[in-house]
């Protein structure tokens, strides 16, 4: 089945993006996607210095999310959008595991795989200036990034006090991306069990 690693680019405990992720990481599932949520929170890592680097090693972090990143074959990623781009925390991230590692080669766990973006923000664009600089970030390091892409604009309105989406059109958008994403993965690899050519 389709595995798929998928983020939020904020740190907030209560960010919008990670509610609008979790919908369409619903959809996903419902499709036969197999799931791995992860926190950038959980993965923290020094800001990308090539001299430290070279100086104290590749950052463990890093390689642990080297290593899931290989471990999937698509990317769910909902970023909220800071001054007109993608947050400096989720690039950092996707600045040290595009690094050669004494594991991997340069861009390798991210090369081949496919993407599906969001964003969401309180106001009337829903943070979709960000998403042509993660779209232009991600095709450079080897992702496919799928044609289609959500933005949920006035995203504070459209959950419940419970944090259920409750605007069932942007949930139907939401969960199709999900669906959407899976498919793509399925007609590219089949149903074979997912083994990563960087692993012995």
């Amino acid at each position: 089945m389709p595995k798929i690693l998928a983020f939020a680019g904020s740190l907030r405990e209560g960010s919008l993006n990670k509610k609008v992720l979790a919908v369409a990481v619903e959809g996903a599932k419902a499709t036969g996607g197999v799931i791995t949520v992860v926190d950038l929170r959980d993965y923290p890592m020094p800001l990308y210095n090539a001299d430290e680097h070279e100086r104290n090693g590749f950052d463990a972090n890093a390689l642990e999310f080297q290593e899931l990143l290989c471990e999937h074959q698509g990317l769910l990623i909902a970023s909220p959008e800071y001054n007109g781009s993608i947050p400096g925390g989720m690039k950092n991230v996707i600045d040290w595991t595009s690094r050669k590692s004494e594991r991997y080669e340069r861009c390798e766990p991210f090369r081949g795989k496919h993407a599906a973006m969001i964003t969401a923000s309180p106001g009337s664009f829903g943070g979709i200036r960000c998403l042509s600089h993660l779209r232009g970030v991600l095709s450079i390091i080897g992702v496919t990034v799928l044609p289609s892409e959500i933005a949920v604009t006035f995203a504070s309105q459209k959950f419940d006090a419970d944090g259920r989406m409750k605007d069932e059109a942007t949930r139907a958008l939401l969960e199709a991306l999900g669906a959407s994403l899976v498919d793509t993965l399925r007609r590219m690899h089949g149903e074979a069990p997912f083994v990563s050519d960087t692993q012995s």
